[in-house]
């Protein structure tokens, strides 16, 4: 770990960028190449001015660029906001071993570093895109063993953060808050779609306005209330209720169980967030924002 970001087992430079481009998609190859950054899982490099290579910097992480590669095509169609589709995909070659994407470079800077202006104009784009989101998944759909699974399965990770996070939150408050909300009865339907990971990190802002949503590694099936989370981490009280109507199918409102797991996934997200970032002045701030969000939100 470095930073709280696991450490890359390949480091991607561009001299093998420029190789993969020449050998697999030689038309792109004279595009200017200028680094953009690493994340957890990828390294990315914008390509000209309307392109972003995005290439595993872990085994890991291999799983979500085919994920992303393979459901994004379809679920795009279907969603109201920007998303980064593959429009091209790369094979392993040049000592690089696995598949890559060149995706749509779409403008803006995440959420945590650059807020909506409009929160309640946020509240209603994002309630569209999560209801546009949150439909029947198909029996071929992603499962992820983190994401979309029954609330309690998360109490151990819970446990461990907690134990981490000793001297840094109050951990009584905490746990009691969790052993209530994890009670909660389950999601009775069937598997929705769901982003999985979405956090303000994997927001853009453009212009003080939503604009778009990235990182769709974790696209899975299973509760929507881990989606749902999101309301305690973007956004403030007084615009939750609008985000949870905009949410929700218009035949069938989100049910108060749906709603009070969301509140669990979001305390678990926070718990992450802030365990795993120490060193991340950014995402530690976010982790004690959304924690604290669950804490005072009483019904």
């Amino acid at each position: 770990m470095i930073d709280g970001i696991p450490a890359a087992e390949i480091v991607v430079e561009p001299a093998l960028v420029r190789a993969l481009l020449v050998e697999q998609q030689p038309d792109l190859q004279g595009l200017p190449l200028t680094a953009a950054g690493s994340g957890w899982d990828n390294t990315l490099y914008r390509l000209g001015e309307a392109l972003v290579v995005r290439l595993p910097r872990r085994a890991e992480a291999v799983a979500l660029i085919e994920h992303e590669q393979r459901w994004l095509p379809e679920l795009a169609p279907l969603l109201p906001l920007p998303v980064p589709v593959p429009v091209r995909r790369g094979r392993p070659g040049c000592g690089f071993p696995w598949p890559w994407s060149i995706v749509p470079w779409l403008p803006g800077d995440d959420a945590i570093i650059a807020p909506v202006r409009d929160t309640a104009s946020a509240a209603l784009a994002l309630g569209a895109f999560v209801r546009a989101m949150h439909r029947p998944a198909p029996p071929a759909a992603p499962v992820n063993p983190y994401r979309g699974v029954p609330l309690e399965q998360r109490t151990a990770m819970v446990s461990d953060r907690l134990v981490q996070l000793e001297g840094i939150v109050e951990s009584a408050p905490v746990r009691a808050m969790w052993n209530e909300l994890v009670s909660t009865p389950p999601w009775p339907g069937p598997p929705l779609w769901i982003h999985g990971d979405l956090h303000p990190g994997n927001l853009l802002v453009h212009d003080g306005r939503l604009a778009a949503v990235i990182d769709f590694g974790d696209v899975t099936s299973g509760d929507p209330a881990t989606d749902l989370a999101i309301a305690w981490m973007l956004l403030p009280s007084s615009t939750r209720l609008s985000f949870r109507e905009a949410a929700a199918d218009p035949a069938q409102p989100i049910d108060d169980d749906t709603w009070t797991r969301a509140r669990g996934w979001a305390l678990a997200f926070g718990l992450i967030f802030l365990a795993s970032s120490r060193h991340n002045p950014t995402m530690a701030a976010l982790g004690r924002t959304t924690i604290d969000a669950v804490l005072v939100d009483r019904p």
